[in-house]
């Protein structure tokens, strides 16, 4: 009897350990398809790993040596300005860049930043303003100022500009500083697939325009090509015409959650100085976020979150300033690139925190097939 009683217990332990098994593989959701899933636990199938990268990307920024001690640098901020962890903050370390290295006065730089809602005679003063005072050149941060631009360029013919993602037609005085923010954003897809717990993941919008449009448009297909059964919600936090989407976080809070709440445990925000609020949407739930522009893991505004950001989409705005003000000084800006893209370093994703290093190997593969040429990525979204 005492030796049926024993084999009874042994067949009940072993039971119970095959369940709990059974039972932890249910909750891993972890399925292995040969393609080399690394650091993904979703229940998402996951593309086979593209091949080893080939082709590496040139860095547009040399250390040749220029002399820029003789200019007066103008910045025009978009709204937010030098501060907001972001678009600008980018563009800002690129004048720093040039007064460390190309000997740009400190003293002969001056920056202004627009204001929310403000009217186009705002902006074509503020322009007007720095190129009477003889700041050339004059790099203006943003979309919003190519119509002040159409209208005070020609005023100036002397006078330098350059524009961050536009270009101004008939303005030869005007250099366009153009990137492929959807190839950064399709490397993003690509973490936030592989990074993905629930096989959900979203995208909060700053402004909704054609540019930040380009940012959701390569993040989906990025996030297709590694999961294609990947779930992904897509919101704006204002309409076009209404910038204050840049600089709102309470706002980027309150989309961010309404998310997270649909089953969204990773979000990329392309929404400036409302980013903050996506971060702490994302923080409070325990998921994580995809920074933009800057790698916003080392920024000091969003310290608070950093936990959070697992990579950041990084759009070279400070090497395309530093770049443009470098050119200007030695005379020839003919030699900038036409995009600002991965091959040429212009955007491209981070490493801080150590989050991606796992899928480094699976983002530079990506990134080696959109260099080659064997990915196109989609500026729009949609088929």
């Amino acid at each position: 009897m005492r030796r049926r009683m024993r084999g009874l217990v042994v067949t009940a332990v072993a039971l119970t350990s095959a369940l709990s098994l059974a039972s932890c593989a249910r909750d891993t959701g972890t399925q292995n398809n040969g393609a080399g899933n690394t650091g993904n636990k979703t229940g998402c199938t996951l593309a086979p790993k593209p091949p080893a990268a080939s082709t590496t990307a040139s860095s547009s920024a040399q250390d040749e040596q220029v002399d820029g001690s003789k200019l007066k640098v103008g910045l025009a901020y978009d709204i937010g300005g030098r501060g907001d962890a972001s678009f600008n903050d980018a563009a800002a370390a690129g004048l720093d860049m040039a007064i460390s290295k190309l000997g740009v006065s400190k003293d002969n730089t001056k920056e202004l930043t627009a204001s929310p809602q403000e009217s186009e005679d705002a902006k074509q003063t503020r322009l007007r303003q720095l190129a009477s005072e003889g700041y050339s050149p004059i790099i203006t941060v943003g979309f919003a100022y190519s119509d002040a631009l159409k209208a005070v360029a020609p005023q100036f013919p002397d006078t330098k500009f350059a524009i961050v993602d536009a270009t101004v037609d008939g303005a030869p005085n005007v250099t366009p500083l153009i990137f492929a923010e959807e190839q950064g954003s399709f490397l993003a897809g690509v973490a936030a697939a592989y990074k993905s717990k629930s096989c959900h993941i979203g995208f909060v919008g700053g402004v909704e325009t054609p540019l930040i449009k380009k940012f959701e448009a390569g993040y989906i297909q990025g996030a297709k090509a590694a999961a294609p059964d990947i779930k992904i919600e897509s919101k704006y936090l204002t309409p076009a015409g209404d910038n204050s989407g840049f600089q709102d976080p309470p706002k980027g809070n309150v989309v961010a959650k309404g998310e997270i709440d649909a089953g969204a445990d990773v979000l990329y925000h392309a929404s400036g100085a409302s980013g903050k609020g996506v971060f702490e949407a994302a923080k409070t739930a325990n998921a994580l976020a995809i920074g933009v522009d800057s790698d916003q893991y080392n920024q000091a505004t969003v310290a608070d979150f950093k936990d959070v950001i697992m990579t950041s989409m990084i759009k070279r705005v400070d090497v395309a300033v530093y770049d443009y003000v470098k050119a200007v000084a030695k005379g020839d800006v003919s030699t900038l690139p036409k995009v600002f893209d991965l091959k040429s370093d212009g955007v491209g994703y981070s490493t801080s925190g150590g989050k991606v290093d796992d899928i480094k190997d699976v983002l530079d593969g990506y990134k080696g097939q959109i260099v080659d040429g064997k990915i196109t990525v989609k500026d729009t979204p949609g088929n």
